[in-house]
């Protein structure tokens, strides 16, 4: 799932002013709470449109990679591995 991410609340929530400089900040913070932020940036997000062609830069978090295109719009997307089948006995 890949979602548009708001700029500004991005940058807020990790105390940064570039994109640049996001992955610096998120390797001083604990992994539990820099994947508890970027999952509730894409909780109430709708799904869009994202061309990978026109990255610019990329940031790649556990089962998150945070992407700038070209015309600085940012975008989060979700790797989830999560099988919710269970396996039975036999």
């Amino acid at each position: 799932m890949i979602t548009l991410v708001n700029k500004d609340s991005l940058y807020n929530v990790f105390g940064v002013k570039t994109f640049s400089l996001l992955e610096g900040a998120i390797d001083t913070m604990a992994p539990s709470l820099v994947e508890y932020y970027l999952s509730s940036l894409c909780e109430y997000a709708d799904e869009s449109y994202f061309n990978k062609k026109d990255v610019e830069e990329s940031v790649s978090i556990g089962e998150y990679n945070l992407y700038i295109d070209y015309d600085q719009n940012i975008y989060l997307e979700v790797n989830s591995t999560n099988d919710n089948h269970t396996q039975g006995f036999w």
